[in-house]
C-alpha cells in the first residue's frame, strides 16, 4: 500500500523535532474562551451549528483552500478578446469554495434569520471563518452589515433582503434578479478625502426614479459583489446610494474597475479603485443625510472588526501554542520553558479578554432592539472596543510569530499571512484617530451611552482590588479639561481595558479574571511587550485553558 506521508529520512539528516500540522482540529470545540463567551451572551442554542462549522474551518481541506486562494490572487478582466468592456474579477476555485462554506453556514445571513441571539451566532461564525481565511470575511461582513442601511428604503430592502439573508452563495456574474443569493460591497472613500467623506466629489444627478453617478472611489471593497453602498453629492448634500452591477434593463452598469489594489494583507480578496461613468443608482434614505443613513452599517461592520481581530489573535496564538507544545529546545518542550510560558500565557490573556468583549458586544446588538440601555451601551462600547482590540492584534500576532522562530517568517506556513493581515481592522471603518474622535462625539451627543458603559464597569469593580483601583482612576477622566482630542486615545484604552475585565467576569473563571487584572492593572504591570508578567504569576492554568488540545 502506498504511503502519502512526507519522507523524513533524507540523505544528509533525519527530519525530527517538527510539530505536526495544525489541521483537522475543531477550532470551536477546543477554544474554551470562545465557547464560554458565546454561552455567556445567549448563544448556547447555536452550539451544534458552531461546533460543526469549527470542525470544517479547522479541517485540512479548508486550510488548503485558504492556501490556494491566497497563492492564486484575483485577476481583473477589464475586456474580452473582442474589446467589449467586462469589469469582472476572476478568482481561483478555492476562493469560491471558501465563500460557499461561509455564506451557506450563515456568516452573512444568520444574524437576521436566527430565532434568537442572531448577532452572537454571526459573530461566532465570523470568528471561526476568519481563522480559515480572513480575506473572504470582507464581502460576508459587508453583506451582513448592509441590511440596516437598506432598511432605510423599504422597497429596496424588500427586493434585496431575501437574497442577502439566503444562506447561499451564487457566484454567477448575472443580474441579481436572476440569482438566489447576493453579496453587497462598499465604495465610500475618495482620493482627496479618505475618512473625510464629506470631501467626496462624486455627483449624483436625478434620472426619473433613479440617479446617475459620476466620479471615482479610491477604495471599493470586494468589487465582485452584486451591488455596492456608496456616497455621492446631490444638491442637498452627501447622500447614500445602492449601485448594482447590472441596470434594470439587463445591461452592465457603468461601474468601471480601474485596477485591483496591490495591498498588504490577504491575497484572496480583491480590493479596487473604481469610476462611475453615469452609473445607475438608487437612493437610500433622505438626500443630504448620507452619513446618518450609513451609520448603522458602520456600527455593524465595526462589530465585525472587533470580532475579526479577536479571531485573528486566537488563530495566531493557537498556532503558537501548538508549535511550542510539540517542539523541544534545550531538553524541554518550548511550552515548558519559563520564558516562553510567560509569553504564551500573556498572549492567551490578551486573546481571551478580546474574545469576551467581542461577544459581549454581539450580545448587546441582539438586545438593543428591545432594551434601550443595551442599545446605549452598544453605541459607545463598539467604538471603544474597535479602537483597542484592533490595535492590539498586530502585537499579538507578531509575538505569536516570533514563538515559531524562523519557521514563522516564511510564506509556506500561516503566520506570515496572519501577520500581513493583522493591521487591517484597525484601519478599516475608521483608523485610530477617527475612532477616538467618534468616542468623544458619542459621549457628548448621548450621555446615556457613557452612563451605560460606566455602569457595566462599576458592576464588576469589586472582583479584584487592582481592577477597583483602575475604575477609581477612570473618574479622573471626567474632571474639567481632562478629556479632549489630544487625550482621547488614552481614554479609549483605559475604558477598553475596564470593559474587557468586566466582560471576563461574565464568561471566564476567577483565575482568568484575577490573572488579567494582575497583569493589566497591578503595580508590576508591563504592557509594552508580551511576556513581562509579574513575578510569581501562575501561568499554568492559563496555558492549560488556552491550548488547542484542551
Amino acid at each position: 500500500m502506498a504511503s502519502f506521508r512526507p519522507k523524513t529520512e533524507l540523505q544528509t539528516h533525519d527530519v525530527s523535532n517538527q510539530p505536526p500540522p495544525f489541521e483537522d482540529v475543531n477550532i470551536y470545540e477546543c477554544d474554551i474562551a470562545l465557547t464560554g463567551a458565546i454561552a455567556a451572551n445567549g448563544g448556547k442554542a447555536h452550539e451544534k451549528t458552531l461546533n460543526a462549522f469549527g470542525a470544517r474551518c479547522g479541517s485540512s481541506e479548508v486550510i488548503e483552500w485558504a492556501r490556494q486562494a491566497n497563492k492564486n490572487a484575483p485577476q481583473l478582466i477589464s475586456f474580452d478578446r473582442y474589446g467589449h468592456r467586462l469589469d469582472e474579477v476572476e478568482f481561483h476555485p478555492a476562493y469560491h469554495s471558501l465563500m460557499k462554506l461561509g455564506l451557506e453556514a450563515g456568516v452573512a445571513g444568520g444574524a437576521w434569520t436566527a430565532k434568537n441571539s442572531g448577532h452572537v451566532l454571526h459573530a461566532g461564525l465570523l470568528y471561526l471563518m476568519g481563522q480559515a481565511d480572513g480575506g473572504v470575511c470582507c464581502p460576508m461582513s459587508m453583506t451582513y452589515a448592509s441590511l440596516p442601511a437598506l432598511r432605510e428604503e423599504p422597497a429596496l430592502a424588500k427586493e434585496w433582503e431575501p437574497r442577502i439573508t439566503a444562506n447561499a452563495y451564487d457566484q454567477r456574474f448575472i443580474p441579481s434578479t436572476d440569482k438566489n443569493a447576493a453579496t453587497i460591497g462598499m465604495a465610500m472613500t475618495e482620493k482627496q478625502g479618505g475618512s473625510d467623506v464629506r470631501a467626496n466629489t462624486t455627483r449624483a444627478e436625478p434620472d426619473g426614479d433613479a440617479y446617475m453617478l459620476t466620479g471615482h472611489k479610491w477604495f471599493c471593497s470586494a468589487p465582485m459583489c452584486d451591488a455596492f453602498l456608496t456616497l455621492a453629492q446631490t444638491d442637498a448634500g452627501l447622500t447614500c446610494f445602492l449601485v448594482p452591477r447590472w441596470r434594470p434593463d439587463g445591461t452592465r452598469n457603468a461601474l468601471h474597475i480601474m485596477r485591483l489594489k496591490d495591498k498588504l494583507g490577504d491575497r484572496s480578496n480583491a480590493s479596487s479603485e473604481i469610476e462611475y461613468h453615469g452609473a445607475y443608482a438608487q437612493r437610500i434614505g433622505e438626500e443630504g443625510r448620507g452619513v446618518r443613513t450609513i451609520i448603522e452599517m458602520v456600527h455593524h461592520t465595526r462589530l465585525d472588526c472587533v470580532v475579526g481581530s479577536a479571531g485573528g489573535m486566537r488563530a495566531a496564538v493557537a498556532q503558537a501554542l501548538w508549535h511550542c507544545a510539540h517542539r523541544s529546545a534545550f531538553q524541554k518542550k518550548l511550552i515548558d520553558q519559563p520564558a516562553m510560558a510567560s509569553v504564551l500565557a500573556d498572549l492567551a490573556l490578551e486573546t481571551e479578554a478580546a474574545t469576551a468583549l467581542a461577544f459581549r458586544l454581539a450580545g448587546a446588538f441582539d438586545k438593543a432592539k428591545n432594551d434601550e440601555r443595551e442599545a446605549a451601551f452598544m453605541r459607545l462600547a463598539t467604538p471603544i472596543a474597535k479602537y483597542w482590540i484592533c490595535k492590539r492584534q498586530p502585537g499579538v500576532v507578531y509575538e505569536a510569530l516570533e514563538c515559531h522562530g524562523g519557521a514563522g517568517f516564511i510564506e509556506e506556513g500561516p503566520m506570515a499571512r496572519l501577520y500581513r493581515g493583522a493591521p487591517l481592522n484597525a484601519i478599516w471603518e475608521g483608523s485610530g484617530n477617527v475612532i477616538a474622535l467618534d468616542i468623544l462625539r458619542a459621549i457628548s451627543r448621548e450621555p446615556a451611552s457613557l452612563e451605560a458603559v460606566r455602569d457595566e464597569i462599576n458592576k464588576a469593580r469589586g472582583v479584584n482590588k487592582y481592577f477597583g483601583q483602575h475604575v477609581t482612576r477612570l473618574d479622573d477622566w471626567f474632571k474639567p479639561g481632562a478629556l479632549n482630542e489630544a487625550t482621547a486615545r488614552r481614554f479609549a484604552g483605559d475604558m477598553a481595558l475596564a470593559l474587557e475585565a468586566a466582560a471576563l467576569v461574565q464568561s471566564a473563571p476567577d483565575y482568568v479574571v484575577e490573572g488579567f487584572c494582575e497583569a493589566r492593572f497591578g503595580p508590576d504591570k508591563q504592557m509594552s511587550v508580551y511576556g513581562a508578567l509579574p513575578n510569581g504569576f501562575n501561568v499554568q492554568p492559563i496555558l492549560d485553558r488556552a491550548r488547542p488540545e484542551a
